[in-house]
This record gives structure tokens, C-alpha cells and sequence, in this order.
């Protein structure tokens, strides 16, 4: 009887362990169950330095394994992961963040909550209250290397900066030492990613964008189809990438399952902090939840910020907001798309200018003093062109051409402010840079085109552009963006459509720097078609309604 008995129980025991085979999934090394996995983290939480070695290693059974192995993760970082917008929103009011009457968080598409931004549900008057969060609640990274790199205890100090310094040592040593600050929020964003749910910022970083369509994650034969400025600016953002990526997967203490996650954790760490974190005077970084939700404005943005004395966060309207308007900050100079593009990848059709492309294998100290930079040497959406890029042109060719005598009087006068004399050598090799400019513009517009083309090759295969390459359509919409500007100044510059003259002198569009005893201004003025002026700036009108200026200088024309 007792064998028999034994031999029953033998087989129940069997009958139960097959019935449930299909079902059940072994995880090794603490992840049995997501209740021991929350309770593995929550012995882990106040762990800062700890080296940890959890793996994610599967087993499953072999009558019956999934397609893909469950992630340990308590985050969906697949691309097409549905942000959890609404509990981001009840997290952030359990918080402490208060928003104002009349705006709230509104998808612009369906397509997995992609694109998420504030936007107005009512008309707000200026000053309007939009925003509050307390300092806790923002992460910076001032907070991220004060928890990272320093105890209150001595001992401890050492110990956590020694964990830190094969990590720091690879940063500086690959150049990108200006980056501690994003390299120490990526951390701080990374570690609150391992403890899960139980992280105070679970909810919002369960709400953040997974896609992204700017350089960083672009296919290699994107890059191959972008035109050489912003090609370059991609190259630069994906070497920093690597560079800070590399480095961070040093850190002793943070867990070999964020390091070698399949979806690369630490890449999308690194999207979150170069674009939502706004820096600060005092060059720290803070990314602030709810508020990193205001997307970017050109022309004119809806919202002002402040901090308090203790650090809170306040966000307001900056004029009259009529209802279903966006509210926006500034992400960037807006006269730089490219740049837009490569680091949050947008197009923003609003910019009013963009880099005229102009490109010297060798830019020396005194073309930098003319005004060489991406940020001044523009084509104007409606087709005018910077003075910086005519001052450019000219030194060109002056250089190449061995005028020095007149090369080293456009130095002088520009150096002395002598506009006279820029404008008389302007006119006098207006010719010869009227034709390199045109030149230029050909040349770069045919470059478009090949790139264009060749981007053609795989765009007309929609499924194939869609799984492979779907940042692609952005890239050519940029390519044509940027070609339109370029097309526009070529018209309004043709030797046919000036008969020859100087027309770059016919400035509609002038900087003007108004001054008196005690102080100055800048203002920018524009002429209307008319000839008429009207400026916006400078000092203003005293009560009686004088101008305060006593004197005005033109500082630059468009």
C-alpha cells in the first residue's frame, strides 16, 4: 500500500508539473517573477555604488518558446511602445506639479503618441500660469554628480570617485570632456530606469518618447544621403554619442542588464538628455517633468520660465495665447535647421534663415572676424543674404585673386566700422562675388539633387523605407526645405533680375544699435514696400514720447 500510494503521488505530481509546462517561464538570477524582480530592485534601491551583476538570461521550455524573450525591463522601449501618457499625468499632479486652467497635454497624431505636446484649450491672457514643479521633482545633473561622485563621508567619497574614474578617464581622453554634465544625467536616468516601478520617476519616464528621428538614430545610408553640413553635425552627434554610451557602460555599479540590454538602455538615456534638458546660466542641467513637454517655436514662443530662491519651476504665457494655440519654448537658434534636425529631429519650416552652406577647407582668424559662423552666415527664407556672407566672399576673393591692398582695407574698415568704405569695395567687386555666389548656389543645389536621387533609389519601396530606413522622408523633406531657400536667393540675386547693380545694398532688413549716456540697445528694423521703416527693440520713447537714442548705428544689413 505504501508503494502504491507513493506511485499515485509520483504520477499527480507529473500530471500537474506537464499541464502547466506551456506556461510557465523560468527567469535566472532573481527575475522568477516580476514580484521578486520588484523585490530584488527594492533591496536595491538605496544602492548607489553597489556592483551589481543581474542577468536577463531565459530559459524556456522546449516544447513551446516564445518568439522573443520577456524583458525584464519595466519599460517598453520597442519603437512603436504606446507612451503612458495619462498616469504620467496623475504621477506628476501625486507630485506636486500643478498645472493651469486652460492648457493640457494633446498628441499632434494617433501614431503611437509620437509627438505629445501643451498646447492652450482656451484663450490665456499674458502671464497666464502654466506650469509649476517643485525642486525635487527636477533632475539635473548638479544632483546626478553630487549622488554619483561625493559622499558627506570622506571614505565613501574616495571610494565612489574611484569607481567613477576609468568611466571619466575614457570621456576625457575621446575628447568629450565638455560633457560630463549630460554624461552624469544619462546615469542618473539609467539607474532610476533599473529600480523599475519602484522609482519615483517611473510613471514620467514610462511616458517618454522611444522613437526618434534625429542623428543619432539614423540608418548609415541615411547619413550617406544628407548634404555636408548637417552630414557633418550627425557624424560629430553619434561620435558623441558612442563616446558617452562607451563610457557610461564602465560604471561598476550600474546593472550589466541596463548595459547589454537588446534595446540599447543607454542610447535612448543618452536621446532623453540632449532633448529635454535645458541648460541653465551656471551650465547645469536640469530636465524638468511636464514641462519638457513644450515643444520648440521659431518665429516666437508662447512661454516664459523662472526658478525660484528654492529651485521650483515656473512656466507662464508670454502674450495673449488664443485657444488650441501650441505653447513653446526655444530649443535652439532657430536660424538653424540642420542643427534642429540633427539633435531633436524635427524640421521646422518656420525657420527664417539657414546656413548658406559655405564651407572653407581652412577658416582663418580673420574670416572669423568678418563674421564666419553657422549662426551669421545665413540665406534668408524670402531670398536675402547675410552681410557676413558677402563679407566672406569678398575676402575670398580677394585673397585668391591677390588684391591685398584691398583685402587689407576691407579688414580696416571693418575693424573701424568704416561702412563707406565696405560698401565702395563691395560695389567695386560686386562682379566677381555676385558670380561666386551664384556658383556656389548651382553647385550646391546640384549636390542636393544626387543626394535626392540617391536617397530615390530605396524611397519609392514605402514598406522597405518604413522597416529599414524611416527617418529617410524627413531627410529628403529637409533636403527640398533647404534647396527651396536656396532657389529663393538664387532669383533674387540673378545678374538678369539686377541688370548688373549692386542690389545686396538695398537693405530691407537693418540691425541697429541705438545708444545714449547711460545705456544701449539693439533694434531691428524692416522697410515695407513703401520704403517706410519700422523697428522693434532698442531704447524706446521717454513719457513725452522723444526718443531715448541719441545716436544710432547700423551694425548690420539684409
Amino acid at each position: 500500500p505504501r508503494l502504491l500510494t507513493m506511485t499515485v503521488l509520483l504520477i499527480w505530481l507529473s500530471v500537474c508539473i506537464c499541464s502547466r509546462s506551456s506556461s510557465i517561464i523560468d527567469v535566472v538570477s532573481g527575475f522568477s517573477s516580476s514580484s521578486s524582480s520588484i523585490s530584488s530592485r527594492r533591496r536595491r534601491s538605496t544602492m548607489t555604488a553597489t556592483s551589481t551583476s543581474l542577468s536577463y538570461a531565459i530559459v524556456f521550455p522546449e516544447e513551446e518558446a516564445p518568439s522573443e524573450p520577456i524583458d525584464p525591463l519595466a519599460i517598453d522601449l520597442a519603437e512603436d511602445a504606446t507612451r503612458e501618457i495619462t498616469k504620467m499625468m496623475v504621477w506628476a499632479e501625486n507630485y506636486g506639479v500643478q498645472r493651469g486652467e486652460g492648457c493640457t497635454l494633446s498628441p499632434m497624431t494617433s501614431d503611437y503618441n509620437k509627438d505629445v505636446h501643451i498646447m492652450a484649450t482656451q484663450d490665456l491672457p499674458s502671464g497666464s500660469p502654466i506650469v509649476y514643479v517643485p525642486e525635487e521633482l527636477i533632475l539635473s545633473s548638479s544632483k546626478a554628480m553630487e549622488e554619483f561622485r561625493y559622499s558627506e563621508d570622506m571614505t565613501e567619497e574616495f571610494r565612489l570617485a574611484s569607481q567613477m574614474k576609468v568611466s571619466e578617464e575614457m570621456i576625457n581622453s575621446t575628447g568629450c570632456e565638455s560633457e560630463i554634465r549630460h554624461f552624469y544625467l544619462m546615469l542618473k536616468i539609467l539607474k532610476e530606469v533599473e529600480r523599475g516601478r519602484e522609482s519615483p520617476w517611473f510613471d514620467w519616464l514610462d511616458s517618454l518618447p522611444r522613437y526618434y528621428s534625429n542623428a543619432a538614430s539614423m540608418s548609415q545610408f541615411c547619413l550617406l544621403c544628407l548634404p555636408p553640413l548637417m552630414k557633418k553635425l550627425a557624424e560629430e552627434e553619434r561620435e558623441n554619442m558612442n563616446c558617452l554610451v562607451s563610457s557610461i557602460k564602465m560604471v561598476p555599479f550600474l546593472d550589466d542588464m541596463i548595459k547589454d540590454h537588446p534595446r540599447d538602455v543607454c542610447k535612448w538615456a543618452y536621446q532623453v538628455v540632449y532633448t529635454r534638458s535645458i541648460e541653465m546660466e551656471d551650465g547645469d542641467l536640469r530636465i524638468i517633468p511636464m514641462a519638457d513637454y513644450f515643444n520648440h517655436g521659431s518665429e516666437y514662443t508662447e512661454i516664459d520660465y523662472a526658478f525660484d530662491e528654492e529651485g521650483n519651476y515656473y512656466s507662464y504665457t508670454s502674450y495673449d495665447v488664443p485657444a488650441g494655440s501650441p505653447l513653446r519654448i526655444s530649443y535652439a537658434d532657430p536660424r538653424n535647421p540642420s542643427f534642429l534636425l540633427t539633435r531633436y529631429g524635427f524640421l521646422d519650416k518656420n525657420c527664417p534663415a539657414s546656413f548658406c552652406k559655405l564651407m572653407p577647407t581652412d577658416v582663418t582668424d580673420e574670416m572669423k572676424e568678418l563674421g564666419y559662423s553657422y549662426e551669421r552666415m545665413l540665406f534668408y527664407s524670402n531670398g536675402e543674404v547675410a552681410q557676413e556672407v558677402w563679407d566672406i566672399l569678398l575676402y575670398s576673393y580677394l585673397g585668391v585673386s591677390g588684391e591685398f591692398d584691398d583685402l587689407q582695407a576691407l579688414l580696416t574698415a571693418h575693424r573701424e566700422g568704416d561702412s563707406e568704405t565696405r560698401i565702395m569695395l563691395h560695389e567695386k567687386h560686386y562682379e566677381a562675388t555676385s558670380t561666386a555666389l551664384m556658383e556656389h548656389i548651382d553647385t550646391f543645389i546640384e549636390q542636393l539633387d544626387k543626394l535626392n536621387e540617391k536617397a530615390n533609389t530605396v524611397g519609392r519601396e514605402a514598406t522597405y523605407v518604413r522597416n529599414e530606413h524611416p527617418r529617410l522622408p524627413l531627410i529628403l523633406e529637409h533636403n527640398n526645405f533647404v534647396k527651396q531657400t536656396f532657389l529663393n536667393v538664387r532669383n533674387r540675386y540673378t545678374a538678369e533680375e539686377s541688370g548688373g547693380s549692386s542690389n545686396w545694398i538695398e537693405a530691407t532688413r537693418v540691425t541697429v544699435m541705438e545708444c545714449n549716456d547711460e545705456e544701449c540697445a539693439q533694434a531691428e528694423c524692416m522697410q515695407d514696400e513703401n520704403g517706410s521703416w519700422e523697428c522693434e527693440g532698442g531704447l524706446g520713447h521717454n513719457p513725452d514720447g522723444t526718443e531715448k537714442a541719441t545716436s544710432k548705428d547700423v551694425i548690420a544689413s539684409y
